[in-house]
C-alpha cells in the first residue's frame, strides 16, 4: 500500500515538472474603432496568445501603456483583459501598448495608434452683464472636459470691419481670461470663443461657444457744436461757437479747437462757449471735444468766412536795382469797401518800421536801402499784409587785386599756389573768376568781404600770368585786376659727378671734377664736399647745368670721397652719388724708391762678400791640421788618435780613409801635379766647459787643410766632422 502511495507521488511530481507555455502573440485592440469622436467611450482589449504543454493554470500581468506611459496595471487567470476610458478626450489621442508577462516570460504587442476627433463646445462667461464706455470688459474661456495646453480664441461679433479676435494660449490651464475695453459708441456688445488644441498626431478645434451679451451704457453724449449767427461770415463779424453735451454726473472736461489749436477749455459744466472777430484764416473747420478718462467724443464743424477785401500786394520795380537808380513800390487792395489805412514798412528781425503812411513810395537807391519790404491795410478793423518782398541795392565791385599767399617772388614748378582776390567795394555777393592768361581757371561766390581763394599748380617752366575779375549783380560794373607775372622755376634734378683721372691720381698731380644736372631752373649753386668734411672744398653758381673744378698738387691727404651738392633758387638740394679718389706715388717716387732698395742690396752683397773672404783668411791658420802634426785632445788634456773623439772612442775607417787617400794621392802625384789646391775641412771636436761637470761635452770646429792635386776630378771635397756623443 505505501509502495503504491509512493509511485502515486512520484508520477505527480513529474507531471508538474513538466508544465511548458510560451507566449505565441500579444494582440491589442481599440472598441468601437480606432478613431473615436470626443465624448464616446473607448475600450481598449489586450489578448495573450499562449501554447502550453498541458491544461494548468497560468496567472498573467497586463501592463498598458499610452505614448511610453504607464496607464494601468491588471492581473488575471484570464488571457485576455480590458482598458475603459468612459468619456475621451483629445488628450486620450496617442500611442497605446500592451504587454503581457507570465512567470519569466513577457512579451509586447504591435504600437497602436488611437485619434480622438474633435473638442467640446467652451463655455464663456462674462464677469458683467452691464459696462459703461471706456470700462475693461473681462471674459473668460474654458473647456474643463479637456486637459492643456489648450489655445483660446476670442472674437467680438457685429462691428463694423468684422469680427475683431484676440488669442490667448494656456499651458497650464484649461481656462484664460481677458480684458477688452468698451469703445465709445457701443451699444450692445456680443462675444464667442473658441478652443483649439495642437499636439503631434494634429489639430483639433471645438465649435464656438454661445454668444454671450453685455449692455454699454454712454457716460455722456456726443457733443453738439454751434455757429452763431451762422457757418458762413464775413471777414470782421462777431462769431460764438457754443459746445453742450448730456452728461450723467461725471467730471467730463469740454475742449474747443480749430486743427490742432485749443481755443478754450472747461472741466466739470456741460457747456463750453468761444467768442472771436473773424478773419480769413478763422475760415476752416472746428472742433468740440468731449473727454473721460480713454472715452472721448468729438463734433466737428466748418466755418467758411468771405473775404471783406483782399490781400495788399506790394509792387516794385525791382528786387536788384544798380546803387543810384530809382526804388519805387507801390500798395495795391482790391474789395468793396474804401481803405481806412494804408501804410508801407521795412521789417528787419521781425520788427517792423514805417516808411510812409500811403499807398507809394520812392527814392534814389543806395546800398542802406537794401530791406525786407511790407505794405499794411485795414478796413472795419480788419489788418492784412501783403506778402514780403526783399530788395537788394548793389553798389558796383571796385578794381579787385590779385595777390599770392604767401607772398613769394619764385614758385617751383608742380607745387600749388595759393592766390586771394578781393574787392574792397562792393555789395555782396560778388562773383570772382581766376584766369591763367586768357583761360578760366576756377570761379567763386563770396557772401561777404573776404577775399576769394584760388588755388593753382603750373606745368611749364617760365612766366606765367594771372589775373583774376569780379563782378556782383549789378547790371553794368564787371572789372578785371592788373596781371600778377609769377616765374616758374623747376628744382634741380640729379646730380652726377665725375673725376678725371678716375679713382686714382699720382701725387703731386692735379684732378679735375665735373658736376652737372639734368634738369633745374637757373642759376644752380654747385658744391664739391669731402665725406664728413662740412665745409665745401669749392663752391660756385653758375648760369650753367655743370661747372668744372682744377685742383692741383694732390697728396696723400686728399684722399677720400667726394659728392657733388646742387641747388637753385627753390633751395632744393640734390647730391651726387659719392666718388672715392686715392692719391697714388708719383713715378719719380717709385723710381727714387727701386734706387734706395737695388743699393741696399748692393751693400748688402758686399758685405756679404767680405765677410766670406775674411772668414776664408781665418780658415788658413786651423788650431788642428789633418797631416797629423798636432794630436787632438779631449778633455782631459789626452791626445786622441785620428779616429777618437773627444771621450776617446774610435770611429772605423773614419779618419783611415782620409789618410788613404791622402798616401795615395801622395804616392800618385807625378811631376804635372805640383801645383795643388788647398781644401778646408770643418771638423767638429769636444771641449771642455770650465763651468760644467766634465762629463758634459761640446763641438768645436777644427780645419785640416787637404791639399788635391789640379788633375783631381773637379770636387771639391767639404767634409764636415762631428764628434759622436758618448753612449751616456
Amino acid at each position: 500500500m505505501c509502495l503504491a502511495l509512493l509511485v502515486i507521488l512520484l508520477h505527480c511530481s513529474s507531471l508538474k515538472a513538466r508544465e511548458v507555455f510560451t507566449i505565441n502573440k500579444v494582440e491589442i485592440r481599440a472598441d468601437p474603432s480606432l478613431q473615436v469622436p470626443n465624448g464616446d467611450a473607448l475600450t481598449i482589449l489586450c489578448i495573450a496568445d499562449i501554447s502550453k504543454s498541458g491544461n494548468f493554470m497560468i496567472e498573467h500581468h497586463f501592463t498598458f501603456f499610452k505614448d511610453g506611459r504607464i496607464l494601468s496595471d491588471i492581473t488575471s487567470l484570464q488571457n485576455r483583459t480590458e482598458y475603459k476610458i468612459p468619456a475621451a478626450r483629445f488628450a486620450d489621442t496617442g500611442e497605446y501598448v500592451c504587454m503581457v508577462k507570465a512567470k519569466e516570460k513577457k512579451k509586447k504587442s504591435e504600437v497602436m495608434l488611437v485619434k480622438v476627433t474633435g473638442l467640446p463646445k467652451p463655455k464663456l462667461t462674462a464677469l458683467k452683464n452691464m459696462v459703461t464706455e471706456g470700462e475693461e470688459l473681462v471674459l473668460k474661456c474654458e473647456v474643463p472636459e479637456e486637459a492643456p495646453p489648450l489655445t483660446f480664441t476670442f472674437q467680438k461679433l457685429l462691428t463694423p470691419g468684422g469680427p475683431v479676435t484676440r488669442t490667448k494660449k494656456e499651458l497650464e490651464k484649461n481656462f484664460t481670461t481677458i480684458e477688452i475695453p468698451v469703445e465709445p459708441g457701443d451699444k450692445i456688445l456680443r462675444f464667442q470663443c473658441i478652443a483649439s488644441v495642437y499636439s503631434a498626431h494634429g489639430m483639433q478645434e471645438s465649435a464656438p461657444s454661445d454668444v454671450e451679451l453685455v449692455t454699454v451704457v454712454e457716460p455722456f453724449s456726443t457733443p453738439a457744436l454751434v455757429i452763431e449767427p451762422s457757418l458762413n461770415v464775413t471777414e470782421g463779424d462777431n462769431v460764438k461757437l457754443v459746445c453742450r453735451v448730456v452728461v450723467r454726473n461725471y467730471d467730463i472736461e469740454i475742449i474747443i479747437q480749430k486743427d490742432k489749436v485749443i481755443l478754450n477749455s472747461t472741466r466739470g459744466q456741460n457747456t463750453l462757449t468761444y467768442f472771436t472777430k473773424v478773419s480769413m484764416q478763422d475760415n476752416g473747420n472746428y472742433t468740440c471735444k468731449v473727454e473721460l478718462g480713454s472715452v472721448s467724443k468729438e463734433k466737428t464743424v466748418n466755418m467758411v468766412v468771405t473775404e471783406l477785401f483782399s490781400k495788399p500786394e506790394l509792387i516794385h520795380s525791382a528786387k536788384m536795382i544798380d546803387e543810384g537808380d530809382w526804388l519805387q513800390l507801390q500798395c495795391k487792395v482790391k474789395g468793396l469797401l474804401p481803405v481806412t489805412k494804408i501804410s508801407i514798412k521795412t521789417r528787419y528781425l521781425g520788427k517792423d518800421n514805417l516808411l510812409n503812411d500811403s499807398s507809394s513810395f520812392i527814392t534814389k537807391a543806395h546800398v542802406n536801402n537794401t530791406a525786407t519790404y511790407i505794405c499794411t491795410a485795414e478796413i472795419n478793423g480788419i489788418i492784412k499784409e501783403s506778402d514780403p518782398v526783399k530788395i537788394n541795392v548793389y553798389a558796383p565791385v571796385s578794381i579787385p587785386q590779385l595777390w599770392i599767399v604767401p607772398s613769394v617772388r619764385d614758385v617751383i614748378l608742380g607745387r600749388a599756389i595759393r592766390f586771394q582776390c578781393q574787392s574792397m567795394y562792393g555789395t555782396p555777393p560778388i562773383t570772382y573768376k581766376f584766369f591763367r592768361g586768357n583761360k578760366t581757371v576756377n570761379s567763386s561766390q563770396i557772401f561777404n568781404k573776404l577775399p576769394a581763394e584760388f588755388r593753382d599748380k603750373p606745368t611749364e617752366v617760365g612766366v606765367e600770368q594771372y589775373s583774376c575779375e569780379a563782378s556782383n549783380h549789378h547790371s553794368h560794373i564787371r572789372k578785371r585786376s592788373r596781371e600778377l607775372n609769377i616765374t616758374v622755376i623747376a628744382p634741380v634734378g640729379k646730380v652726377n659727378l665725375i673725376s678725371v683721372p678716375k679713382r686714382e691720381v699720382e701725387d703731386g698731380k692735379g684732378i679735375s671734377f665735373r658736376c652737372y644736372v639734368e634738369t633745374g631752373s637757373l642759376p644752380i649753386n654747385f658744391k664739391l664736399l669731402k665725406q664728413n668734411n662740412r665745409k665745401p672744398i669749392s663752391e660756385d653758381t653758375k648760369m650753367d647745368t655743370e661747372v668744372i673744378w682744377y685742383k692741383e698738387t694732390w697728396s696723400k691727404q686728399d684722399s677720400g670721397e667726394y659728392f657733388c651738392e646742387a641747388s637753385n633758387p627753390t633751395n632744393i638740394v640734390q647730391r651726387s652719388d659719392v666718388i672715392s679718389i686715392n692719391v697714388i706715388l708719383a713715378s719719380w717716387q717709385k723710381v727714387l724708391i727701386a734706387l734706395f732698395v737695388l743699393v741696399i742690396i748692393v751693400i748688402l752683397g758686399c758685405g756679404g762678400c767680405c765677410w766670406y773672404l775674411w772668414k776664408k783668411r781665418k780658415a788658413k791658420h786651423p788650431s788642428i791640421e789633418m797631416s797629423g802634426s798636432a794630436g787632438v785632445t779631449n778633455s782631459a788634456g789626452v791626445k786622441l788618435e785620428p779616429r777618437q773623439n773627444s771621450d776617446g772612442q774610435y770611429y772605423p775607417g773614419y779618419m783611415d780613409d782620409s789618410e788613404n787617400h791622402m798616401k795615395a794621392t801622395d804616392e800618385n802625384k807625378g811631376p804635372e801635379h805640383e801645383i795643388t789646391e788647398v781644401e778646408y775641412t770643418e771638423v767638429e771636436v769636444s771641449t771642455p766647459d770650465p763651468h760644467r761637470a766634465p762629463v758634459q761635452k761640446g763641438t768645436e770646429p777644427v780645419y785640416s787643410e787637404i791639399r788635391k792635386a789640379n788633375n783631381d776630378s773637379g770636387e771639391n771635397r767639404y767634409s764636415k766632422i762631428e764628434s759622436c756623443p758618448d753612449a751616456t
